[in-house]
């Protein structure tokens, strides 16, 4: 299995170069269809144009082609490399995502219960040092450490829908011709 730690700290860097924060790098798939997927976003919009996309996927092959020919390959088999934005329902990965959605229906998995629980769903609240606040539909409280989160996203309601700007459409509809 690909190191994630490893391939965030040569990922990072690229994706900086371009301006661009990165939100997730995950390998899923298994041994049948491996696939490296990095997610990253504009800081100042939250989203990742088709441009950006194209631009940090070339960035990333020609990065991890190099240190295959220099025999330092950080992934030892054959993998499909997938870029993309987190998209609006997107994974809270960073302390600074449940920030930035606070008051947003979010749903949390943690890697062990606590209190019992280990899935959490509700609006999350503030966030306070390393722990993260969600109050459930009941409005019961509940303070978790973001250290104890294995998985969280947000749900799609209609208000993650009114508060996500749309980027522009301008040329979506054109066909770009590519050589290759």
């Amino acid at each position: 299995m690909a190191d994630i730690a490893g391939l965030t700290a040569l990922i990072e860097p690229e994706a900086k170069a371009l301006g661009l924060e990165l939100v997730r790098v995950k390998m899923f798939g298994g041994t049948s269809d491996p696939t490296l997927q990095v997610m990253a976003e504009r800081p100042e919009t939250g989203q990742l144009t088709i441009d950006d996309c194209a631009a940090l996927s070339h960035r990333l092959s020609d990065r991890l082609d190099a240190l295959e020919e220099q025999g330092r390959d950080p992934i030892d088999h054959a993998y499909r490399l997938e870029v993309s934005s987190p998209g609006i329902d997107r994974p809270l990965t960073r302390l600074k995502d449940y920030a930035d959605w606070q008051g947003h229906e979010a749903r949390i998995t943690l890697a062990e219960k606590i209190d019992g629980r280990k899935q959490f769903k509700g609006d999350l609240g503030a966030v306070e040092g390393e722990t993260v606040t969600i109050t459930a539909p009941d409005g019961v409280e509940y303070r978790v450490p973001f250290a104890a989160i294995a998985d969280a996203k947000l749900v799609m309601t209609d208000r993650l829908i009114a508060a996500t700007q749309p980027l522009s459409a301008d040329g979506a509809d054109e066909i770009i011709e590519v050589e290759g």
